[in-house]
């Protein structure tokens, strides 16, 4: 099949026919995916392999748009006070035949036994080839419990949840940045039943992750990029696509971790807590794996094929199997060794990608669920990855050692910005003795706005877009979209640590913009971390005490085949 087979594909009948389709506007980029997907697999080898979630029905672009008319809306496209935006929706009402039409669908679910639901975004911009949208619009759960007054009115917060989502200023700003109308896009919604099983009253798949046909920015020249890579973790796959830490599996060498492969390495870099939905209080929630062990143990009998246990006294790792949580151990799910005891799945993931890329005639990126026990797999999302551009091969100059302030070589990304007149850097012990991570976060965001441009250079400590503040600072892409190199920097004494979490919503935002990627391991000797040179050069504060901003002439130059990379400085006379 060619690529126009897919992108000329008009899914909106696929939904209309099973009864499955409200409005007669467009069905969006997810649930597009979703029934192509089907469509390629009834008619292949997977069809008793992979399973579709139970039941989706879809929300038309239509009844976004007449919810946008009826409550005189349609002016938020232009309105860029994302707190005004906000309230404004809230105070939207849904007329009286589409309440009918979503008791007929929780109806529908009643007939499956009231699964708990995922309301996802489907927006019409989600249907790109060129743009990266994934993470720009929000999905939410509902646990469907209760009276059918309850679940209707769980459901209408959530469908206008997403439906607003379309205006939030990550989306708005990575429309901009691509010259992209906001009046252009409009959002369709999935609501489709969670795949998972209830252990306990706690609902949620034993695993879930993330699937990409290529890999576009590799941690090592071993790894082929045509032979893609999956991403898991335990319970729902928040934590998949979230730079949390979700166990990243190369499939050319699926033994090799980005972050390393020391105890302490593994230990940083993997999950610790899982998300799953509380079907007693009707919530979503996070909790420590080790809390729950008990519980955990009882449902799934093959937990050394995923956990692990690191003594930090010895730092040591130690199997689940001949070992017991103590408050001297952590509990990991590390994956240890579970591409060699998990054999089917891995060659059930190395057909899927085959037989999609040929379907689709372009790299894929999908997202799953999967029983180790039953195996069942589930594929609840299909898109187009996102095409990222591959430089030539990049020269690294020799530069005195006085002029370099950060140098690397694991996780390099290719490329080179030559003259960039501003670097931002975010000072570690500020950040954490100065506790607020939102301002810091913030600061960052204005300078951003106010850099737009200039292919500024961004340095601060630990993994940069992740949730948790306490492994760095807890940015959204849209707020640093507007810089030119991303230097992510370790300080091992406050437990902050890089990671290339390829795969999560952040890169692939990365990859779209062709933004340029550095990780420094201020302990390893062949890197550089020039804290004299940050401390004692001229700086601007930021709004936060933690944020310094340097003028000067800086340079970056990134060698991915050879993985050594640099950012340094010159005099501009």
């Amino acid at each position: 099949m060619a690529v126009e087979d897919f992108l000329n594909y008009e899914a909106e009948e696929y939904y209309k026919t099973r009864g499955r389709l409200l409005g007669s506007g467009k069905c969006g980029g997810k649930a597009k995916g979703l029934a192509f997907a089907d469509m390629v697999l009834s008619d292949s080898e997977f069809s008793q392999k992979v399973d579709l979630p139970l039941l989706s029905h879809i929300l038309s672009s239509e009844i976004f748009e007449d919810y946008l008319r009826r409550n005189g809306l349609e002016a938020l496209y232009d309105e860029e006070d994302w707190e005004a935006v906000q309230s404004r929706f809230s105070n939207g009402s849904f007329p009286a035949a589409l309440k009918t039409d979503m008791e007929r669908i929780l109806r529908d679910f009643e007939e499956i036994g009231n699964p708990p639901l995922v309301i996802r975004s489907s927006s019409l911009m989600e249907d790109s080839v060129d743009l990266a949208f994934a993470g720009k619009y929000d999905s939410f759960f509902s646990a469907n419990i209760r009276d059918i007054e309850w679940r209707m009115a769980k459901l209408e917060e959530c469908i206008r949840a997403v439906w607003v989502s379309t205006f939030n200023p990550s989306a708005r700003k990575y429309r901009e940045k691509h010259g992209k109308s906001h009046r252009d896009e409009s959002m369709a919604v999935i609501v489709q039943s969670m795949v998972g099983k209830d252990r306990h009253n706690f609902y949620y798949p034993k695993l879930a992750g993330t699937i990409f046909s290529r890999i576009f920015r590799r941690p090592s020249p071993r790894i082929k990029k045509e032979d893609g890579m999956m991403c898991i973790c335990f319970g729902i796959g928040t934590r998949a696509v979230d730079r949390g830490a979700a166990r990243s599996f190369y499939l050319t060498n699926p033994e090799l971790r980005p972050s390393g492969n020391s105890p302490e390495r593994i230990a940083g870099s993997s999950q610790e807590f899982f998300d799953y939905i509380d079907r007693n209080e009707g919530v979503i929630k996070t909790g420590f794996i080790s809390d729950w062990l008990s519980m955990i143990s009882t449902h799934h009998k093959d937990l050394s094929h995923y956990f692990e246990f690191y003594d930090e006294e010895n730092k040591m790792l130690l199997p689940y199997s001949v070992y017991h949580t103590t408050s001297e151990t952590r509990l990991l799910a590390s994956f240890p060794a579970f591409h060699k005891r998990q054999t089917y799945l891995f060659e059930l993931v190395h057909g899927l990608i085959k037989l999609m890329e040929k379907h689709l005639s372009l790299p894929v990126d999908m997202e799953f669920t999967y029983d180790t026990s039953s195996r069942d797999f589930h594929l609840v999302q299909l898109r187009p990855l996102t095409h990222f551009q591959e430089m030539s091969r990049v020269v690294v100059p020799d530069v005195p050692q006085e002029q370099v302030i950060f140098r690397g070589d694991r996780m390099v990304s290719n490329g080179r910005i030559k003259n960039v007149p501003y670097l931002v850097y975010v000072e570690p012990l500020k950040y954490l003795n100065e506790w607020n991570p939102q301002k810091a976060a913030g600061a960052v965001r204005t300078i951003n706005d106010k850099l737009k441009g200039t292919n500024y250079i961004l340095a601060g400590p630990g993994r940069w877009g992740s949730s948790n503040p306490v492994i760095g600072v807890p940015i959204r892409y849209g707020d640093i979209h507007n810089c030119g190199c991303l230097v992510e920097l370790s300080a091992p004494q406050f437990d902050f640590n890089p990671e290339l979490s390829y795969g999560s919503h952040f890169f692939l935002d990365m990859d779209a913009d062709n933004i340029l990627y550095l990780p420094v391991f201020a302990e390893q000797r062949s890197n550089v971390y020039a804290l004299d040179w940050l401390d004692n050069v001229e700086y601007e504060l930021g709004e936060h005490p933690a944020v310094r901003i340097y003028r000067g002439n800086f340079f970056v130059f990134l060698d991915g085949e050879s993985e050594h990379g640099l950012v340094y400085w010159e005099n501009a006379e």
